[in-house]
C-alpha cells in the first residue's frame, strides 16, 4: 500500500527536527568544558573585584574615622590618679621625680634601659604633661577683669596725650611768644602755655580714641593706653573733654579771643580732618604740617592779639621743618603704616617723600634769610643758623640719592636737635625794638 504524501512530508519533517537536536546536544556536550571553565574564571574575577572594592572601603572608612577623630578630639584635660587626690601637690611632684636607685652592679653605663623601665616611667611624665597642659588651659580659659589702679592713671594719661608731642607744641608756643614784640607779659605767657597744652592732649586722645583698630596693626603704636585696654574708650573721651574745655576757654577769656579761636581750630583740623584722612590720600601729611605750624602762631598772637608778618614765618618755618622731620620717620616705618592701612608718601609714593623733603630744607635757608628781612632778628641769624640748615640740607640731599634705612635716620635725628636750636638761635638775635619816650629837644 502505497504512502500518502502528506504522511511522507511529516516523516521528513521529523526525521530533519531530530537530526538538528541530535546536532545541537552533541554539540553542547562538547563545548560544556570551556563554558564551566569560562564561567569559573569570570566568577573568580568577579570575586577579586569585590575583595579589592572592599579593600579600599576598608580603607576609606580608617582614613575617614582618624581624621575625625583629629578634628573632634579636644585637648586632654589633667586626669588626677587616685594616689595625687590624696596628697598635695608638692609630695605629688616628689613622687613624679622620684626614681628607684640603681646599684651599680646591677647597671653598667653601656646597658641601654629595657622597655619595662621605659613603661613605667611613661606614665609619670604624661600626668605631669597633663598637669601642666590643664593649668596652662586654665588660666588661658579665664576672663581677666581689667582693674585700673589709680597710681597708674598719670601715666597712663601722659601716653595718652603723647606727652612728648605735647611738650613739643607747648615749646613752640613758648618761643613764638618769647619772638613777639613788645614787653614779655609772664601771667600771659603762663596762660598761654598751659591753654595750649590742654588743647594739645584733647587733640592727641581723641586721635588715638579714632585710631584704635588700626593702631593695633602696628608695632609702633600697638602698645598704646586704648589698644591695650589698660582705660576704656568712655575714660579717653572724658579725659580729652576735660582737657579741650578749659583750654580753650583759658586762651579765649585769660589771653585772647583770637588765639582760643585758633586753639579750636587746631583741635578741629587734628581730629576731624588729618585723621581721617590718613587712610584716605597722601594729602594728610601736608595738613598735618598746618596742624604743626598753628602753635608757634597762637604764641604770637598770645603777645600782640594780631597776625602780622612774623606770627606766618614763625608758622612757615615749623611748617617746613615738619616735612623732613616726618618723611624720615615714616620712610623707617613703611611697613608698619601698610599693615594699618595709612596712606602714606612713603609707602605709595617713595620718590614725592624723597623730593618734599629735600625741597623744605633748602625752604629752611630760606625762610631763615627772611627773618631779618621781615625785622624779626638781626642779620646775625642767617649767618650763624647757616652750618646748621647746610647739614640737615646735606642729610636731605642724602636721603633723597641714597633712600635707605641708615640716611632716613640721620635726617631723623639730626631734626630732633635742629628744630630747638634754630629757635633758640633766633631767640638770642631778636630785633630789639627802642621802647619809652624820646628826650626833650636841645634848647
Amino acid at each position: 500500500m502505497a504512502a500518502s504524501p502528506h504522511t511522507v512530508s511529516s516523516r521528513l519533517l521529523t526525521g530533519w527536527v531530530r537530526g538538528c537536536v541530535w546536532y545541537l546536544e552533541r554539540r553542547t556536550i562538547q563545548e560544556s568544558p570551556h563554558k564551566f571553565l569560562h564561567l569559573v574564571r569570570n566568577v573568580n574575577k568577579q570575586w577579586i573585584t569585590f575583595q579589592h572594592f572592599s579593600f579600599l572601603r576598608r580603607m576609606y572608612v580608617t582614613q575617614l574615622n582618624r581624621s575625625h577623630h583629629q578634628q573632634v578630639k579636644p585637648k586632654p584635660e589633667p586626669v588626677a590618679s587616685p594616689f595625687l587626690e590624696k596628697t598635695s601637690s608638692g609630695q605629688a611632684k616628689a613622687e613624679i621625680y622620684e626614681m628607684r636607685p640603681l646599684s651599680p652592679p646591677s647597671l653598667s653605663l653601656s646597658r641601654k634601659p629595657n622597655e619595662k623601665e621605659l613603661i613605667e616611667l611613661e606614665p609619670t611624665s604624661e600626668i605631669e604633661d597633663s598637669i601642666n597642659v590643664g593649668k596652662e588651659t586654665k588660666e588661658e580659659k579665664q576672663w581677666k577683669e581689667m582693674k585700673l589702679q589709680v597710681d597708674d592713671l598719670p601715666g597712663i594719661l601722659a601716653r595718652l596725650s603723647k606727652i612728648k608731642l605735647t611738650a613739643l607744641v607747648v615749646s613752640t608756643t613758648s618761643a613764638g611768644f618769647a619772638l613777639a614784640p613788645g614787653p614779655f607779659d609772664l601771667p600771659s605767657f603762663l596762660l598761654t602755655s598751659i591753654g595750649t597744652g590742654l588743647a594739645s592732649c584733647a587733640a592727641n586722645s581723641i586721635n588715638q580714641f579714632f585710631e584704635v583698630p588700626f593702631d593695633s596693626n602696628m608695632n609702633r603704636t600697638k602698645n598704646r593706653p586704648l589698644v591695650r585696654g589698660q582705660i576704656s574708650p568712655l575714660l579717653a573721651v572724658s579725659f580729652a573733654t576735660c582737657c579741650a574745655v578749659p583750654g580753650v576757654a583759658i586762651l579765649t577769656w585769660g589771653v585772647n579771643p583770637l588765639t582760643g579761636a585758633l586753639g579750636l581750630f587746631n583741635i578741629f583740623l587734628y581730629t576731624c580732618c588729618y585723621t581721617p584722612l590718613k587712610r584716605i590720600s597722601i594729602a594728610n601729611t601736608w595738613v598735618g604740617a598746618v596742624v604743626g605750624a598753628i602753635p608757634p602762631v597762637m604764641g604770637w598772637t598770645a603777645a600782640t592779639g594780631s597776625l602780622d608778618a612774623g606770627a606766618f614765618l614763625l608758622g612757615g618755618i615749623l611748617y617746613s621743618w615738619q616735612f623732613p622731620h616726618f618723611n624720615a620717620l615714616s620712610w623707617g616705618l613703611r611697613e608698619d603704616y601698610s599693615r594699618g592701612g595709612y596712606c602714606m608718601m612713603s609707602v605709595t609714593h617713595p620718590g614725592l617723600c624723597r623730593r618734599v623733603a629735600l625741597r623744605h630744607c633748602l625752604a629752611l635757608l630760606a625762610l631763615s634769610v627772611a627773618a631779618p628781612v621781615l625785622d624779626i632778628t638781626t642779620w646775625t641769624f642767617p649767618v650763624i643758623a647757616f652750618p646748621i640748615n647746610a647739614y640737615i640740607s646735606y642729610l636731605g640731599f642724602r636721603f633723597y640719592v641714597d633712600a635707605d634705612r641708615r640716611s632716613s635716620r640721620r635726617l631723623f635725628f639730626c631734626s630732633l636737635w635742629h628744630l630747638p636750636l634754630l629757635l633758640l638761635l633766633m631767640l638770642t638775635c631778636k630785633q630789639r625794638r627802642g621802647g619809652g619816650d624820646p628826650g626833650p629837644p636841645p634848647s
